[in-house]
């Protein structure tokens, strides 16, 4: 079954945005140098995959929802504006860098979307939808958990106490948004960071399926995935395993 098409508007508002964005302002954001050559092989990508991602969204999500968007960037653009162009959901996406938040604010001040420079645990109200990719294995943010994550870990230098200490904020950065998704609901995340969706969901007996399909992404690599959590999940799981 092929993926929704997305509609020649919200197309246009993605190719829109794209061109309006000051890549100049955004090159330190994702780059310590060569930040100019670092946007012109990606920018074309990076909206081409988010594209793909946005039309797959599309068909797991119902319209008039609410989406909480953690970490979000460039990247999240087209299912962004897919998602309120679309499928008129309400979106707020949240993200900590100030100077992208601005760039994006910037060039997107005639859409309906408006990135918000705080923590996303301060959103208020229940989402149906939690997007939350390349947040929880961050290899700046979380340098000694990351490689675990990896499986790049090096056993000679590898910080256990540093290690235990990153693995607490992760799960803290977990348990204070997972509550905010509303069930039965979706969480779109990296094929890495799944494990600490599951995590909570084991800690918390709610049931959970992680689609099989994944789609590339342009500026970090990690594939992403949907994952279904609660009561609609269980019923999937279950009927899965009886035709096997």
């Amino acid at each position: 079954m092929m993926p929704t098409s997305l509609s020649r508007s919200t197309k246009a508002a993605i190719a829109q945005i794209f061109a309006r964005l000051d890549y100049k302002a955004l090159g330190p954001v994702y780059c310590y140098e060569g930040g100019d050559e670092f946007w012109q092989a990606k920018r074309i990508p990076c909206e081409r995959l988010g594209n793909r991602i946005a039309r797959a969204l599309h068909d797991h999500l119902a319209p008039h929802g609410r989406s909480l968007y953690v970490g979000a960037g460039v990247a999240e653009l087209p299912p962004l504006l897919m998602e309120a162009l679309d499928l008129q959901r309400e979106v707020e996406p949240y993200n900590l860098r100030r100077t992208e938040v601005a760039a994006i604010n910037r060039a997107g001040r005639s859409l309906p979307v408006r990135f918000h420079p705080l923590d996303a645990a301060k959103a208020k109200g229940r989402f149906d939808h939690l997007w939350m990719v390349s947040v929880l294995n961050d290899p700046e943010r979380f340098p000694h958990l990351a490689p675990l994550s990896y499986g790049t870990a090096d056993p000679a230098t590898f910080d256990p106490r540093q290690f235990e200490r990153q693995r607490r904020i992760v799960r803290s950065i977990v348990d204070r948004v997972m509550p905010k998704l509303s069930l039965p609901g979706l969480v779109t995340t990296s094929t890495e960071e799944v494990l600490w969706i599951a995590d909570w969901c084991h800690r918390k007996n709610i049931p959970y399926l992680v689609a099989r399909e994944q789609f590339p992404t342009a500026l970090v690599g990690d594939p992403v995935c949907f994952m279904k959590i609660g009561a609609r999940a269980a019923k999937t799981r279950t009927a899965r395993r009886a035709r096997s």
